[in-house]
């Protein structure tokens, strides 16, 4: 019995075929109008960590920036595992454009004033904490006095009479002589002066062991010092940045934020570092 296609159309293929031929013709029509079609459906049938993302370039604020946008939006969520390994390593830091800062805050100002929170520990490592003491390190104490707080150097001539004994002479504030005495004793640095009228005798203890630790504790406390008034820079700084929110986008002022609280971070850091080598420098 013949099928359909043979009764109408005598000489042409089966029914089957017949279909199959058309189908086939049709499909290479519909690539040769549509030729992107074929790498679309191979693209979404693939996965979506191997989709490949396309980026263009534009101009932003007419500042030479340019900006990536990707083609595809693709979300990775960070595992268990990847959380685990990047716990303790150092974050990405942030580089803020200072034109982008500059009408809110100075951040060179901010960094000068925690560089000085270093410096003015180191100086105070080399004055007062040492293995050996010297006249230079009685200068910084601060004496409370009838006028206020003032160093020791300004209302003491300090000399050092042999590798033992330091002197303070007090002949021209006679009236502060007990109050040096109090600051002597409480500087931290284990010393036990005596008096003679108006000259303070400072007897340099022995070098031991129990001498050393106690020193390293001494640069411990002026450490966290250094660390109280890195804190209220970075307060300070902060607080600054808070208030010009009329100036900026919440964006731009949380960025700004996180880059002095990174800043502070960087300092600490400093800070530890210089402690832990004065600590060996200390035991030996």
């Amino acid at each position: 019995m013949k099928c359909w296609n043979q009764r109408c159309f005598p000489g042409r293929l089966g029914c089957s075929q017949g279909l199959s031929s058309v189908m086939a013709l049709g499909l290479r029509c519909f690539r040769l109008a549509h030729p992107a079609f074929c790498s679309s459906l191979a693209a979404l049938t693939r996965p979506v960590s191997e989709v490949t993302v396309q980026t263009v370039r534009g101009r932003q604020d007419d500042r030479g920036q340019y900006m990536a946008y990707a083609a595809v939006p693709v979300r990775h969520f960070a595992t268990k595992k990847a959380k685990a390994k990047g716990k303790g390593q150092s974050q990405t830091r942030m580089n803020l454009n200072a034109a982008l800062v500059e009408d809110i805050i100075n951040l060179e100002d901010v960094d000068e004033e925690m560089k000085a929170v270093i410096e003015a520990l180191k100086d105070n490592f080399n004055k007062t904490v040492n293995i050996r003491t010297s006249p230079g390190s009685l200068d910084s104490i601060t004496v409370v006095t009838a006028d206020g707080k003032l160093a020791l150097n300004q209302i003491g001539q300090i000399s050092m009479k042999s590798p033992q004994l330091i002197l303070v002479n007090m002949a021209s504030f006679p009236e502060c002589t007990a109050a040096a005495i109090k600051a002597i004793r409480e500087s931290g640095m284990n010393l036990n002066p005596e008096v003679e009228g108006t000259l303070i005798r400072v007897p340099i203890p022995k070098v031991t062991r129990e001498h050393r630790e106690m020193l390293v504790k001494l640069a411990k406390q002026n450490t966290n010092k250094a660390k109280d008034s890195l804190r209220k820079v970075r307060t300070n700084a902060i607080n600054k940045v808070k208030k010009s929110k009329d100036k900026a986008s919440e964006d731009t002022i949380r960025l700004i934020e996180k880059q002095i609280s990174q800043m502070a971070d960087d300092t600490v850091a400093e800070l530890d570092r210089h402690l832990a080598v004065k600590t060996k420098e200390l035991l030996g």
